[in-house]
C-alpha cells in the first residue's frame, strides 16, 4: 500500500512538472497582467495606443515615476492608474486607501491612488515638454481603474475614479476635438511634416519603461532583466542579447508532436534607434537548451526571479 502511495505521489510530481509549470506560482503576475487587460479594453473602448509600464524620469526628485498605462488617442492623453485590488476599501480622511481581506486576508493600507496618479501625470507634462511636446489645457486627464470583481466599497468617489461595476459597464465618449490638441515645438524640415500625434506616439514609444516577460500561462511579468542563467555554452551563445542592442527576444520550441524540447530557438531583434520610425531591424537566432533561465527582477518586488525558457513566449527590453 505505501509503495503505491509513494510510486503515485512520484508520478504526480513527473506530470505536474511537465504539464503544469508552477516556477512562477510565487510571483505577483496579477497586477502586471491587469495593466495590459486594462490597457487592451481603453484601446477597444476609444481606440489611439496605450502605453503600459512607462518609468518617466523626474527633474524634481532625480529618480523614475512609475506610470501604469497612458492612452493616447486623437483628443486626449489619459493617464491610467490601476489599481487591483479585492477586499473591502474604506478611505480614510488623508485620502489613503485602507484595504481588508482580499487574496491575502491582511489589511493594507495604500496612498491616494487619485493623488499618486496626478503628480505621474505633471511628471509626464514635463517630459513631453522638455521632448518638444506641449499639451494643451484640458487635453490631459487622469483616471483610477479598479478591475477586480471581488473589490468592494461603501465609498463614493470621485468621477476619475472607476470602479469594477462602472468598469464592466464603461462605453466610449464620443468627444469632437480639433486636430491642434498639441502644439509642438518642432523645427523644419521632415520634423516639420509630422503631425503632433506622431511626435508624442514616437516619444512614449522610445521612453523609458519596464522590461517585460510574457509566459506560457498567459501571465505578464514587469519589471527588470538581469541576466542569462544555465550551462556556459548557452549563455555564450545568449551573450550578445543586451538592452543597450536588443529590443525584443522571442522563445520557439524546435520540438515535433509536442513532446518537451530539450532545447529552444531564441529569435532576438537588434534595437532600431533611427527616428523616422522605419520598420526591418535585423534579427538573428541562436538555439540553446530549454533549462536555460532568464533571471528576473519583478517590479514592486525584493525577489530576484528564474524563469525556465520552456514557460516563457517572449521578453521585451526597455532601451
Amino acid at each position: 500500500m505505501w509503495v503505491e502511495i509513494i510510486c503515485g505521489l512520484v508520478i504526480y510530481q513527473i506530470v505536474r512538472r511537465f504539464f503544469y509549470n508552477d516556477e512562477f506560482s510565487d510571483v505577483e503576475t496579477s497586477d502586471s497582467t491587469a495593466l495590459f487587460s486594462v490597457a487592451h479594453r481603453l484601446e477597444k473602448l476609444y481606440g489611439g495606443k496605450a502605453y503600459v509600464g512607462l518609468r518617466i524620469p523626474d527633474a524634481d526628485t532625480a529618480s523614475r515615476q512609475d506610470i501604469d498605462v497612458v492612452l493616447v488617442t486623437k483628443g486626449d492623453v489619459m493617464v491610467i492608474g490601476v489599481r487591483n485590488l479585492s477586499g473591502i476599501v474604506t478611505v480614510k480622511s488623508d485620502g489613503s486607501w485602507v484595504c481588508e481581506g482580499g487574496k491575502h486576508h491582511r489589511t493594507d493600507t495604500y496612498p491616494d491612488p487619485l493623488a499618486e496618479v496626478k503628480k505621474q501625470a505633471s511628471v509626464l507634462e514635463s517630459y513631453l515638454e522638455q521632448r518638444g511636446v506641449t499639451l494643451l489645457e484640458g487635453n490631459l486627464s487622469c483616471k483610477v481603474v479598479i478591475p477586480n470583481p471581488s473589490f468592494r466599497t461603501m465609498h463614493a468617489f470621485p468621477s476619475e475614479v472607476i470602479t469594477y461595476e462602472e468598469w464592466q459597464h464603461l462605453k466610449p465618449v464620443s468627444r469632437n476635438k480639433l486636430s491642434g490638441w498639441v502644439k509642438g515645438a518642432f523645427g523644419t524640415g521632415k520634423e516639420m511634416q509630422e503631425s503632433p500625434n506622431q511626435k508624442l506616439n514616437f516619444i512614449l514609444g522610445t521612453a523609458p519603461m519596464w522590461d517585460r516577460v510574457e509566459l506560457k500561462s498567459s501571465k505578464i511579468v514587469l519589471g527588470e532583466f538581469l541576466e542569462f542563467k544555465g550551462k556556459q555554452e548557452d549563455t555564450l551563445a545568449l551573450r550578445h542579447i543586451k538592452r543597450s542592442k536588443i529590443d525584443s527576444i522571442s522563445i520557439q520550441s524546435t520540438s515535433m508532436l509536442g513532446f518537451a524540447p530539450s532545447r529552444l530557438q531564441v529569435l532576438y531583434s537588434y534595437r532600431d534607434y533611427r527616428s523616422d520610425g522605419s520598420s526591418g531591424s535585423e534579427s538573428k537566432e541562436v538555439t540553446v537548451r530549454s533549462s536555460t533561465e532568464v533571471v528576473f527582477q519583478p517590479r514592486d518586488s525584493a525577489k530576484i526571479k528564474k524563469f525556465k525558457l520552456s514557460s516563457i513566449i517572449s521578453v521585451s527590453l526597455s532601451a
